[in-house]
């Protein structure tokens, strides 16, 4: 007798980035960090997180500014809504500067006559495997980004948000689980969740909503690289038989954006078919 094969979870509409917009961001300005996108293959690609997000949101009648360390990445994006017939604008900026930082609020801000919404899609996972190979610049390094970054943004960000905004955090199943292999990582993902958690709290004075997505495993351009030097992420189990795609991280963000989840703050999402909740 032989095991059946692995359920395979086929993709909808949403999931492929073919749905329609339903006019859930109607007047909302929205601030998205990191919706640029690396290239690993450009006649492969899948969509990546921050470009699907910002893509998505526009879409749903946002007006989006798109910020990212590369200005020609953010630029694509940009371009793509605007092939749509969205409005975006960009912003080059790389949030482990402080001055980059302030200027990028700034900037978002005037362009979009305001700010209602802000996404934090940032994260690098540098050094070796393990904490015998980690080493101290590395761990400041990512800790610089992953944590530093954030917790920046949203102390220049929070201040100038309309009432009733919301922010969304980019995280990763690996501030839930062990097994990245990467301490400094695993434990900026993890403590992630603190800072957003206190970001809700301030917020809750004028009703700013703080929230994250955590993916699990998700078919992104960045996600392929990682593989390629980690074969066997690719080959990790998934309850779904595949891996997510960045349109379906893109939809649990705009969950916690919209005002569906107007009552819902301080809460961490695992998009993961399941990984964190029943393996």
């Amino acid at each position: 007798m032989t095991d059946a094969p692995p359920y395979v979870r086929p993709p909808s509409a949403e999931s492929l980035g073919q749905a329609p917009g339903r006019g859930r961001l109607i007047g909302r300005r929205i601030l998205v960090v990191g919706g640029g996108q690396q290239v690993v293959d450009p006649a492969t690609d899948p969509v990546g997180n921050g470009r699907a997000m910002a893509l998505l949101f526009a879409r749903e009648g946002a007006a989006v500014a798109v910020a990212d360390r590369s200005r020609d990445a953010a630029q694509d994006t940009v371009n793509l809504i605007k092939g749509e017939g969205g409005a975006a604008w960009v912003i080059e900026a790389d949030i482990a500067r402080e001055a980059d930082v302030s200027r990028m609020v700034d900037e978002a801000t005037q362009a979009l006559g305001g700010l209602d919404g802000l996404v934090l899609n940032v994260g690098i996972g540098v050094g070796g495997l393990g904490l015998a190979a980690i080493k101290a610049d590395d761990w400041d390094q990512v800790l610089g980004v992953n944590l530093r970054g954030p917790m920046l943004c949203c102390r220049e960000a929070l201040p100038r948000m309309a009432e009733g905004s919301s922010i969304v955090f980019i995280s990763s199943i690996a501030g839930l689980i062990a097994g990245s292999r990467l301490p400094a990582y695993d434990a900026s993902k993890a403590a992630l969740g603190g800072l957003m958690r206190h970001v809700a709290l301030e917020g809750s004075r004028k009703g700013v909503r703080a929230n994250i997505v955590a993916p699990g495993l998700v078919d992104t351009p960045l996600g392929r690289r990682a593989t390629q030097g980690r074969p066997g992420r690719g080959t990790a189990p998934q309850f779904f038989g595949r891996q997510a795609t960045g349109w379906e991280i893109a939809y649990a963000a705009l969950f916690f954006m919209s005002d569906e989840a107007v009552y819902v703050t301080g809460q961490i999402l695992a998009v993961d078919s399941g990984l964190t909740g029943i393996s």
